[in-house]
């Protein structure tokens, strides 16, 4: 069996569970699509060590950044994002002997967001409604009837490290549904740099672990600056904070005005093309947790 891992905290949990069913016979396959945090390939690789999965990572960027040129839908972003996984997945299968089975950290908020269950498609998770209608593996989702912190249990459970399982939730389609808009490498780099700034704050001023999911958006706009008396007419970042425990409904957290003061101005003067930064204080519902 080969699994699918995105670094969160669902497919972190299902690696250890598998890994203790089946052992040897799981091979985890981490893909670096080029949508992912400041250095996040490394770290994660580096947080899997400790928990003895063997795991094979695979860089796919240029691959992922020619699929989505020019593609601004966030709903086909998230089914090209969620093919091309099957596909590398299927290739790094092929690699090994006798590969039938995938198995996901799919959560049972992705399969409400995903279906039609209340009578619409709210967004297609890039592992359920992005998922190709043919396949050669079969899927494993063991937590599939789980919430969030139902997880968070269950890893606690199979004895992980509370760093694993209180990291921020991050979308499989990564920055992809985090810049609106089209997907270039000059945007994901601009996001990667507010992003970290943005998660290193938080935690210096030990907010991290008071907020459930954190995030930097880049906005589809610009607007007029001014910089060494110069104008500007640059990107725009919106940061957006919640709170919540099973990610049907969340609230925006209300960050203390001279912590967001601070890290508007970091990004602003440090990140080169980013002139102006809002807050989004939006609750779910009515918007939901990510922009897209």
């Amino acid at each position: 069996m080969i699994l699918g891992l995105s670094g969160g905290v669902d497919s972190s949990v299902t690696a250890v569970l598998l890994n203790r069913a089946i052992g040897k016979n799981l091979f985890c396959i981490f893909v670096d699509h080029g949508l992912l945090r400041k250095n996040e390939f490394e770290n994660v690789l580096c947080d899997y060590e400790h928990l003895g999965l063997n795991v094979i990572g695979v860089d796919a960027k240029e691959r992922f950044y020619g699929w989505l040129s020019g593609v601004s839908d966030p709903e086909m972003k998230r089914k090209i994002i969620g093919k091309g996984f099957i596909d590398v997945f299927e290739e790094e299968a092929r690699k090994l002997d006798d590969i039938k089975w995938l198995g996901q950290g799919t959560i049972y908020p992705d399969i409400i967001e995903s279906s039609s269950v209340t009578g619409t498609v709210i967004k297609s998770h890039h592992n359920v409604g992005g998922l190709p209608e043919k396949m050669n593996l079969k899927l494993v989702e063991p937590l599939r009837t789980l919430y969030k912190n139902e997880v968070r249990i269950v890893g606690s459970e199979l004895g992980m490290k509370p760093f694993l399982l209180n990291r921020h939730p991050f979308p499989g389609p990564g920055l992809a549904i985090r810049i609106l808009g089209d997907i270039t490498p000059e945007k994901v780099r601009l996001l990667q740099e507010a992003d970290d700034i943005y998660t290193q704050a938080l935690r210096e001023w030990n907010l991290y672990d008071k907020v459930w999911q954190s995030a930097a958006i880049l906005l589809p706009i610009k607007s007029v600056g001014v910089t060494d008396d110069q104008r500007t007419y640059e990107n725009v970042i919106a940061l957006r904070a919640v709170n919540s425990i099973d990610a049907m409904t969340a609230e925006w957290v209300q960050l203390p005005y001279d912590f967001l003061a601070k890290v508007s101005n970091e990004i602003i003067n440090k990140v080169n093309g980013v002139n102006r930064v809002v807050y989004d204080i939006s609750s779910k519902p009515p918007a939901t947790i990510e922009w897209e």
